[in-house]
């Protein structure tokens, strides 16, 4: 199956060596709809890290539809429309090498790679010819997650998640006025309560190639 996905939101690339991430939260234009809701396509955070379970294994999680509540976290889904992309670079060029694809159609999450880019930029063909795993998406409020593992070793996730992201926006905006110097201690969770839809990718090292370091980003895709 060869599919082109065209580019319409792109998330920070981030370096990684332990664990190093980046988060935005609704505030991109081309991605904000209505009301300042945070559409399927909206990424707030990409993280890459060494899984604390096993040390031969990268985790890859790609956050999105920021600031859900409860109520709307129970509706949300993936819309199937959306290429979800983990771009790795592991030569220093920060042009991506292998890709992580990640698409839904009748309720469950295809994963494909990582595989060998066919093209770099912002237009993506669904690249079929690496591994894939499959699985349902989970519900919200569901028991216990839903995942699935392919022969490969990758394990896979999709579903809503709590907001991992910390921050005290309240003490950031009043900085920001000149009317505060310095953030609490402790601090105050301006996201406590919201969610997120998430991805989740666990990779063995041995398929992202020999590099000591390896660069990641993230990109949404529209058809």
């Amino acid at each position: 199956m060869k599919k082109k996905i065209l580019l319409s939101g792109l998330f920070g690339a981030v370096l990684v060596g332990s664990i190093i991430y980046a988060a935005d939260h609704i505030d991109a234009p081309a991605v904000t709809g209505p009301g300042s809701t945070s559409p399927g396509n909206d990424i707030t955070d990409i993280y890459a890290f060494q899984s604390p379970a096993d040390n031969s294994k990268m985790v890859f999680v790609l956050n999105t539809q920021g600031l859900l509540s409860p109520a709307a976290s129970a509706t949300a889904t993936f819309p199937s429309n959306v290429m979800y992309e983990f771009n790795i670079d592991n030569s220093g060029d920060n042009v991506e090498d292998l890709v992580i694809q990640c698409l839904v159609q009748n309720g469950k999450m295809r994963v494909y790679g990582p595989v060998a880019v066919g093209t770099p930029g912002t237009v993506s063909t669904v690249r079929t010819s690496g591994p894939s795993t499959e699985v349902s998406v989970t519900a919200y409020g569901a028991a216990s997650p839903n995942t699935a593992s392919n022969a490969n070793g990758i394990r896979i996730f999709a579903g809503p998640r709590d907001d991992p992201f910390f921050f005290d926006l309240v003490r950031f905006k009043e900085i920001l006025a000149g009317t505060q110097t310095g953030f609490r201690s402790p601090g105050v969770d301006s996201f406590a309560g919201t969610n997120v839809m998430s991805i989740v990718v666990e990779v063995p090292k041995t398929l992202l190639g020999t590099a000591a370091t390896i660069n990641v980003w993230g990109e949404t895709k529209s058809k």
